[in-house]
């Protein structure tokens, strides 16, 4: 298992060391992190790749570079501070993106059954996950990301989950490859299934993983399944933070019931999501100026793509395969079953 100071929320005494070296050292790894989110924003303007968000892209330079030409040693402490203060800044700004008001234009119907879908994927996937002897951490990192928001949500959960990098890059891996066979699926199912565009857009925003890959289906089905599609998308990314902070809460439970390791270690509890509140807050009050937004989002979305790079930066390829076909099986479980049942529910109050 790779040390605790790999990872986003890890404490252990080798960040503690890297940030004590001053911020010097850790200028190396965080512009070689920061070239690679660059570079998977450039390649998204190469046809046939823009249907990939950078945060996928960013992972795979990053893995690509570490396998082939190997991380240097003196850009540990940025890989590592980027993992840790870069991941949360972008998670708290990913709040301006989303707000109260898009929630009431989804209406109490949508947003309930959003929130029934994202609750029994999360359910099924982790029960089969135990039945498929799956890592119990890569099984809630596949759960997070098929039933609430791709990557985003793995990299999130993984706050608390504190999994091995090769655990992370297999979830998105699987959250990519199975939200992206959705979005060509699912347009050319709407049309034998007479989905209009309100209830298409609603199937797809909540059942598909990234929200690049939910606009990419919904506008395929015109404009209004488009626009509706991203409000119900964003709707379910913004269940994110009562998600990580529950699990932080179960997380931290079961250290107490260990005697003292909640004392020695901290409680997993990921307070940066209360960040994340407070900007969805900000933004449902009109003050930021509606100009302002293009520039937060692409802010956010660095962020959070300097973040995977670096932990593309940590993963081993061996690593990665050494977990098996068996954790792939359970992406395909558990994209299947919010797919199906998300439609069910929607054909049922149709």
């Amino acid at each position: 298992m790779q040390p605790l100071a790999t990872h986003p929320d890890s404490s252990g005494p080798g960040v503690r060391a890297s940030l004590a070296t001053g911020p010097g050292s850790v200028l190396p790894g965080l512009a070689l992190a920061a070239a690679i989110a660059a570079a998977a924003f450039a390649m998204r303007q190469l046809p046939g790749v823009g249907v990939l968000s950078p945060l996928i892209l960013a992972i795979l330079i990053g893995m690509a570079f570490h396998n082939l030409v190997g991380t240097p040693a003196r850009a540990k402490p940025g890989v590592a501070f980027s993992l840790r203060q870069l991941l949360r800044a972008g998670i708290i700004l990913l709040g301006l993106q989303l707000t109260v008001q898009q929630v009431a234009a989804v209406g109490a119907g949508g947003v309930a059954l959003i929130a029934a879908t994202l609750l029994a994927t999360f359910a099924f996937t982790t029960w089969l996950g135990r039945v498929m002897r799956v890592d119990p951490a890569l099984t809630q990192l596949i759960a997070a990301g098929s039933s609430i928001c791709g990557a985003s949500a793995v990299i999130a959960t993984n706050t608390v989950t504190r999994a091995r990098d090769e655990d992370v890059a297999y979830a998105i891996a699987c959250v990519t490859v199975f939200g992206t066979v959705s979005m060509i699926v699912m347009p050319l199912a709407a049309g034998g299934l007479a989905l209009g565009p309100h209830a298409f857009g609603l199937w797809a925003g909540a059942s598909i993983h990234e929200v690049a890959q939910v606009i990419a289906a919904a506008y395929a089905r015109g404009q209004e399944a488009g626009e509706f599609g991203t409000i119900a998308k964003l709707t379910r990314v913004m269940m994110l933070a009562p998600v990580v902070l529950t699990l932080g809460a179960i997380a931290a439970r079961r250290l107490r019931r260990n005697g003292g390791e909640v004392r020695r270690c901290g409680a997993p509890v990921p307070w940066f999501v209360f960040g994340f509140i407070a900007m969805v807050c900000l933004a449902s009050t009109g003050w930021i100026p509606e100009a302002t937004r293009p520039a937060t989002t692409t802010l956010t979305q660095f962020l959070l793509a300097t973040a995977l790079a670096a932990m593309g930066l940590e993963t081993g390829v061996r690593k990665l395969a050494a977990e098996g076909l068996r954790p792939a099986l359970l992406g395909a479980g558990a994209w299947v079953f919010i797919s199906l049942f998300s439609l069910g529910l929607i054909l049922i109050v149709a």
